[in-house]
């Protein structure tokens, strides 16, 4: 009886120690579907998170599920980040979505693989309040001047905001 109270005890310390030793970082994360898995030229992806800590660095990442049916090696979006103040800044990013070989990077075992991607490294935000973030695909074939209509293969877009250690 006496062994079975001392593996209680052990047992319950252990996870004690697991819980308090895990610590989050994520302070926002969130994502969309996008329905049929394909994301149209025109459809703006929105993220609406408030800011408190006017003081830390964080990183912020765009986190994209793409599965096998996304034809193109690379990803060209846009993004504009609203601020409290209504300024607005808008970046034009490009990121790498398969290796040389064609094999996808990112995590995952089965066909659909996800990409954490760095938006913006060690960002200190200036004002508290409320922020928008609003992402859309600026994808287009070699030569052409329009953009794809339905990028096919993107099956969600996250936005995640973590605290620096």
């Amino acid at each position: 009886m006496e062994a079975i109270q001392k593996n209680k005890v052990l047992i319950f310390l252990l996870v004690s120690i697991l819980m308090c030793s895990c610590n989050d970082v994520s302070e926002f994360n969130q994502y969309k579907t996008l329905e049929n898995s394909f994301w149209n030229v025109k459809e703006k992806i929105t993220f609406n998170f408030e800011v408190k800590d006017t003081i830390s660095p964080k990183n912020l990442f765009l986190n994209i599920r793409n599965n096998n049916d996304y034809e193109f090696s690379n990803l060209y979006i846009i993004t504009e980040l609203k601020f409290p103040n209504n300024s607005v800044v808008i970046d034009t990013l490009q990121y790498e979505m398969a290796d040389a070989s064609g094999k996808f990077l990112g995590n995952g075992f089965s066909a659909i693989k996800e990409n954490k991607l760095f938006y913006k490294e060690r960002k200190v935000f200036p004002f508290s309040g409320n922020y928008t973030l609003n992402i859309r695909q600026a994808m287009r074939k070699n030569g052409e001047i329009n953009a794809i209509e339905n990028l096919i293969g993107i099956q969600e877009v996250g936005f995640s905001i973590e605290k620096l250690n």
